[in-house]
């Protein structure tokens, strides 16, 4: 029996569903402490380029979806569901790290008007694919 298929066998669909299920009942305590400790203010090392590092990544999975959806690829699906995370994760970020004032703003109305919007059409599309 191949690595892959034993691989297969040990994580059966239950096996998947407790893990999930498990990590996502994890998270809880660890965000109640992450709550509570960090900091509201910090100066982070390398910012701009962890943005423009995330802003490239998006590009190139909205770009990815773009091409997989014109020439009908199947995996089309899964890159879509990629990219509305990244999307709604972009709109999250944008808009809870902003400086008050016109940042604020600029990063709601491209959350409002650009990056959930755009979501929306990606999970669609992801959507469509399951079916």
């Amino acid at each position: 029996m191949s690595e892959a298929a034993v691989m297969i066998r040990f994580l059966s669909r239950q096996r998947e569903t407790q893990l999930l299920a498990g990590c996502a009942v994890l998270l809880v305590p660890w965000i109640v402490v992450l709550a509570l400790t960090l900091p509201a203010h910090t100066v982070a090392r390398n910012w701009s380029v962890a943005w423009s590092g995330f802003d490239v990544l998006l590009a190139i999975m909205l770009g990815a979806t773009a091409w997989l959806r014109r020439t009908g690829d199947p995996r089309v699906g899964a890159l879509a569901g990629a990219s509305a995370a990244m999307l709604v994760v972009d709109a999250w970020f944008d808009t809870s790290t902003s400086a008050i004032g016109i940042d604020a703003a600029m990063a709601w109305a491209s959350a409002v008007f650009v990056e959930l919007p755009l979501a929306f059409v990606c999970a669609r599309i992801a959507l469509r694919r399951q079916r």
